[in-house]
């Protein structure tokens, strides 16, 4: 079964637009789990308008699943993970001014640079994984870069699901396939939803984990935590 790791980022908007401590993360991420969440994601990201650095220390000891932190693998970023150590760092191209994560790595440009990284972490025994979308260049780019696993970047599947879905997801299942078969393990994530999860799941048999969390904050907001996350993990059964 692919895993469900839960992104919590957007708790952690809602919780910085007020002040306070409402709603407090380290409850909503093992909720998350206690619901059946195999995982929790956070972007600690520098200016820190949701997951703030302090929120990643305080989680550190909580989540009792797989932590997965992911960011821009600036000096700051290495350092959390070095201290923190949680299962998987995700490395993601965004600067730290975009809203929303927005395209894949250029591994063939970045080896170099992403290698090194790579390195280190895996020397602390942290499983890497890098953001990339469905292009077979890449994906042996990112073989060559020693990285565990790739994310695929699913944004394009899910603006063009609903007009076609099959050709939506064709080349995530040829590329995901490609970088299966060269011994890459396959994450997904960005935009997936109630909606057009399971079809992309039906399409990449092996596809080990998915990481969503607007979409989901949002179906909570109508459905519960609990029952949503329930309604999440039967679209990946």
């Amino acid at each position: 079964m692919t895993q469900l790791s839960v992104n919590i980022n957007k708790f952690a908007t809602l919780r910085n637009a007020r002040g306070g401590n409402n709603p407090d993360l380290v409850v909503v991420a093992k909720d998350c789990e206690r619901f059946g969440a195999q995982g929790i994601t956070v972007h600690p990201r520098p200016d820190e308008r949701h997951i703030t650095k302090k929120d990643v220390y305080d989680l550190k000891d909580v989540v009792t699943t797989e932590f997965n932190i992911e960011g821009y693998p600036d000096e700051r970023f290495i350092k959390i993970i070095e201290e923190v150590r949680p299962t998987q760092a995700t490395l993601v191209p965004d600067p730290p001014e975009v809203l929303t994560s927005n395209a894949g790595w250029d591994t063939v440009n970045n080896e170099e640079m992403l290698s090194k990284i790579i390195e280190k972490i895996k020397g602390w025994g942290v499983r890497t994984s890098i953001f990339i979308e469905p292009n077979n260049k890449m994906m042996e780019g990112a073989k060559k870069c020693g990285t565990d696993r790739v994310e695929l970047y699913t944004e394009m599947y899910a603006s063009k699901y609903h007009g076609d879905k099959d050709d939506a997801v064709k080349d995530y299942r040829s590329s995901a396939k490609y970088a299966y078969d060269l011994g890459l393990g396959i994450n997904a994530g960005h935009d997936l939803d109630l909606k057009n999860l399971k079809h992309f799941k039906s399409q990449i048999h092996f596809l080990e984990e998915v990481s969503i969390g607007h979409a989901l904050v949002c179906d909570a907001l109508y459905f519960g935590l609990e029952n949503t996350i329930q309604m999440y993990l039967r679209e990946l059964s």
